[in-house]
């Protein structure tokens, strides 16, 4: 009786293994983006194999990269082939068509340079003209926008004098950027990677959210100390030798490593079809309960999004 109880176990294990197994899923992707597209892949690999999932990808970011700048890079190259121009990607060795016919890609992302986001009118035609390309050039490819996230609430651009076109604050910045990508998402027909959602929600979350430490001393700092940066989804201050001097540098724009793994469990989700809150990975360093409210972060944004159409 006993050996035929275990005989049974080890069968359900290896029944168990193989439907979780047939149920894996291998995604292809190809970003077209810039440093926050990067950021988005900072995790996503190390996710998607915790929940038994396979990412394929390969970038064509470019650091501060606008849709209308890649969209004259394609222009250089749809000119001329052979001008070095239109060549970018991958250390200057790819075109974006080429890399669009580089694999058999499931999803293809574009994104806004941060900045302009907020802007409607510098999405077109470069948004368009890039959906467009890309399905002429990947035709069965998905494509998806990602929408980015409102830089740091203590970050310098929130500081100056409101000249009614700039974002003056977080939360104004979120909103201008997340009706930009919607309107542009709705025009195009395409899906939204809602990042900016997920680290705003987090953001101002009253438990979770970052708060800026009001009582550093900025004037008299000396490396290698920081203001209490606790809970912090953009990279923040940091201390950087140049000249020989150490100098306090301040990125409210990238994602720390907090946000990084609440934007790739953002990616994931809409990726995969996956449900995150229970995927076990997560990055050396950072707190167990803590990780359970961004993945549950990322899961409200994907639903909220969803939920909509």
């Amino acid at each position: 009786m006993l050996h035929l109880r275990r005989v049974v176990a080890v069968v359900i294990l290896l029944l168990v293994h193989t439907a979780a197994h047939a149920e894996s899923k291998t995604v292809r992707l190809l970003t077209v983006g810039n440093s926050f597209a990067d950021n988005a892949l900072s995790f996503l690999p190390q996710i998607a194999e915790a929940g038994g999932d396979k990412l394929i990808f390969a970038r064509a970011n470019l650091g501060g990269c606008s849709l209308e700048r890649h969209w004259g890079l394609v222009e250089k190259y749809e000119a001329d082939h052979d001008d070095k121009t239109g060549h970018p990607y991958n250390g200057g060795k790819f075109s974006l068509a080429e890399m669009l016919k580089q694999d058999a890609w499931d999803v293809v992302t574009i994104q806004q340079y941060s900045f302009i986001s907020h802007d409607l009118s510098t999405y077109e035609p470069f948004a368009k003209n890039l959906n467009d390309y890309i399905h002429q050039h990947a035709p069965q490819a998905k494509v998806l926008i990602q929408q980015i996230w409102a830089y740091r609430v203590d970050d310098p651009r929130f500081n100056g004098q409101d000249d009614g076109k700039q974002p003056r604050t977080q939360k104004a910045m979120y909103e201008q950027v997340r009706a930009a990508y919607h309107a542009v998402a709705k025009e195009l027909n395409i899906g939204i990677l809602p990042s900016g959602d997920a680290m705003y929600i987090a953001d101002s979350d009253p438990t979770w959210g970052y708060a800026p430490d009001k009582t550093f001393d900025f004037a008299h700092a000396a490396a290698p100390a920081l203001p209490d940066q606790t809970h912090s989804l953009h990279a923040g201050y940091s201390w950087s030798r140049k000249s020989g001097t150490e100098k306090l540098g301040m990125d409210g724009h990238h994602a720390s490593s907090a946000g990084r793994y609440l934007i790739g469990c953002v990616w994931y989700e809409v990726l995969f079809d996956r449900n995150v809150e229970n995927n076990p990975f997560v990055p050396p360093g950072l707190d167990a309960d803590y990780a359970r409210f961004l993945r549950q972060t990322a899961h409200k944004a994907v639903m909220q999004v969803r939920d909509a159409k």
